[in-house]
């Protein structure tokens, strides 16, 4: 209810604003304060700032689009259609929510150039007077969110924060209570998966933090390191996780060196479960000391020249035991960077990130299925166009800008097409609200303050259900419905045949929008899961020829491709859902072996490495679904670079890392592979 006045308050305030200054257009001004408007005041104001770029690029666009090529239809459709393509398209390779810019961008040149055709001779007063309305909008929002009673965005995302982190340290719980983890097994893969999609999130909110109201403005770049540092932690959990498995398995007497490792961990994670409940309380408390867990590390019994039928079983051990050091490495700067950002909040001073901020790396990227939504976009603004200048249907300019919108709007999904149909049934339900507002209110309406009031009732009421995760997909369609409808009040057309004619223009061209999307970019969930796996196996070739990638890089796009995989592993059945996201695991963890597989291979001049890297590079190239069983002459060379680095036997912590990359690589290619060496003997 709260939102929902604050979003009446500023619609009102850009009327009277719109309505003072002379604009042709006020209703705008009042569309625009409901797109602008979100639950916090942060988001309010990044989305301003997007809307105005977005508005301003598109305006221009169609003043160098639409006089030139007025008097050819033809070439003006295929101009804007264009255009509009090209900015879906650059839209889709932001998933930030800069991506909003290029939308806007894209739909802005259609929402001027097309009503523009038939008076052409008005385009700049239309394009300059679009961006005044619009601007008014903006600031009527961000002011009224801003001001009264605002919602900082400190809630939602340290709540998320704090959510990954918990989950995490009950999932390293998990890890080290034996009992536990072998009784949840596979089912808990589903639910650990799902946690990458929040960490994607993290990343995703913390693009609002500069607009902030409060001091958490102060904090973005040390949120950053911290989404990072938890990227990097899902990949541990994970290979912790199968290397004690792997233990179990294949090692029956490290049973009860395993069991002794995880009753001296309890004890660790106890003091660094205390830790991380202060830090989230504001009372930093002292991290726990690292001798409990090097006594745990040395119930592993570590031995650096194993006996021939041992190799594999120190393997191991050595890899468990570099993974336990990680894993307090990297806890220790979780918990730091929580700490700077708890005090910064209360101390309103810059929080310490202590690292690079990650904010250059850029998440998931498919550019085939953003080539296919700008194409999707083309065709149907194309054939709206086509029908429009045939039958010189007088509104069919309203009815091209519905297609670009539609498909602009909703590129970003599998399957647009079911949500623009339920867009067109909102719409029209909207109808009988928007003729009673012309034909039997607006007509009464003879000052402000009346109008005010004839608005309120609909717009106090529809606000509350936009303000719901819940309801806006069914509330947002019903307001714009007869906020779109009270514009033909100030093209002064406001009577029933017009408003009847203009709504079925708008709803033919949503229609058209949804069939083009059904014929060509409906794609299903497996489709789109098997294409991510290809991303991540392409980047997995490219890692083992390019040190250009850092490895938190890498981890902060597969955690992300991760969360795009669990989205969609809902709509397979359970047996389907826990194999795909044991793959997708070991595809996680493989991309940081093969990473410092290749600093090995500098380190340690090995000509195994080498042709190991080679012959992985040739796997991923040529399994991109990743079902095809490896090769047995990659497991050899898998075997033959453990022994090889085993000659080069050392205490130093990066040796132990190299032998836990190859250890990775061969449980993730050959989960059930025996202890049993495989050397090519020629």
């Amino acid at each position: 209810m709260i939102y929902s006045l604050k979003s009446f308050i500023a619609a009102m305030l850009a009327l009277y604003v719109s309505s003072r200054a002379g604009l042709p257009n006020t209703f705008w001004s009042l569309i625009t304060v409901y797109v602008v408007s979100q639950p916090w005041a942060g988001m309010v104001r990044s989305k301003a700032v997007y809307r105005v770029i977005g508005t301003f690029i598109g305006s221009s666009a169609a003043l160098f689009i639409l006089p030139p090529l007025v008097q050819s239809p033809a070439l003006l459709s295929a101009a804007l259609a264009l255009w509009v393509g090209i900015c879906v398209f650059v839209s889709q390779l932001d998933r930030t929510p800069r991506s909003y810019v290029f939308m806007l961008a894209g739909y802005t040149a259609a929402f001027i150039a097309f009503p523009g055709v038939t008076k052409p001779l008005t385009i700049f007063n239309t394009a300059v007077t679009r961006v005044e309305e619009i601007f008014i909008g903006i600031m009527s929002a961000t002011i009224v969110h801003s001001v009264l009673l605002p919602a900082g965005l400190t809630t939602p995302v340290m709540g998320l924060l704090d959510k990954c982190l918990n989950n995490s340290f009950s999932w390293m719980q998990e890890i080290f209570n034996i009992d536990a983890h072998t009784a949840k097994g596979q089912t808990t893969r589903n639910e650990r998966i799902s946690l990458s999609a929040d960490i994607t999130q993290l990343r995703l909110l913390a693009t609002h933090i500069p607009f902030d109201t409060t001091n958490f403005k102060w904090s973005t770049m040390a949120v950053q390191a911290m989404q990072s540092h938890l990227a990097g932690l899902f990949p541990l959990l994970s290979a912790t996780e199968d290397r004690i498995q792997a233990l179990q398995h294949t090692d029956p007497g490290s049973l009860d060196d395993v069991a002794a490792m995880t009753q001296l961990l309890q004890e660790w994670l106890q003091g660094l479960q205390q830790a991380l409940a202060s830090a989230q309380e504001n009372t930093p408390a002292a991290l726990p000391g690292s001798s409990i867990l090097q006594q745990a590390m040395h119930c592993l019994r570590i031995t650096a020249k194993p006996a021939p039928d041992q190799v594999w079983q120190m393997a191991l051990r050595v890899s468990l035991l570099d993974y336990l050091t990680l894993l307090e490495r990297q806890w220790q700067r979780c918990i730091t960077l929580r700490n700077d950002i708890q005090q910064g909040l209360h101390s309103g001073k810059i929080p310490r990130y202590r690292e690079a901020a990650t904010r250059s790396f850029h998440l998931h990227r498919d550019k085939g299925v953003a080539v296919l939504s700008a194409l999707t976009a083309i065709v149907a603004v194309s054939i709206t166009c086509a029908i429009w200048i045939l039958t010189g249907w007088p509104d069919g300019a309203t009815a091209a800008m519905m297609s670009a919108v539609f498909c602009s709007f909703f590129a970003s999904m599998d399957n647009p097409a079911p949500h623009i149909t339920g867009f067109i049934k909102f719409t029209a339900w909207s109808f009988p609200f928007a003729a009673l507002f012309i034909v039997g209110l607006l007509p009464l309406v003879n000052d402000f303050a009346i109008l005010v009031l004839v608005c309120a009732p609909f717009f106090l009421i529809t606000g509350c259900y936009i303000a719901r995760p819940a309801t806006i997909a069914q509330a947002l369609p019903f307001l714009f419905g007869v906020a779109g409808t009270l514009l033909l009040h100030d093209y002064g057309t406001a009577t029933l045949p017009v408003v009847i004619n203009t709504f079925t223009a708008q709803l033919i061209g949503t229609w058209i929008a949804a069939a083009v999307n059904q014929v060509m970019r409906t794609l299903s969930s497996e489709w789109s899961v098997n294409r991510i796996r290809g991303s991540v196996r392409n980047e997995l070739a490219q890692l083992t020829i390019s040190s250009r990638i850092h490895q938190r890089e890498f981890m902060v796009r597969a955690v992300d491709r991760t969360g795009l995989i669990a989205a969609r592993l809902a709509q397979y059945d359970a047996h389907h859902r826990a194999e795909t996201a044991e793959q997708v695991l070991r595809d996680l963890r493989t991309g940081g072996n093969i990473i410092t597989l290749r600093q090995a291979e500098s380190r340690y001049p090995i000509a195994a490495v080498s042709a190991l890297l080679s012959g992985l590079r040739h796997h991923f190239l040529r399994d991109k679904s990743g079902r095809a069983t490896p090769s047995v002459q990659l497991r050899q060379l898998i075997d033959a670079s453990l022994l090889a680095l085993f000659h080069f036997s050392s205490e130093s912590g990066y040796w132990h890392r190299s032998i836990s990359a190859i250890v990775g690589i061969r449980n993730n290619l050959f989960p059930d592979a025996g202890p049993e060496l495989l050397i090519n003997q020629d």
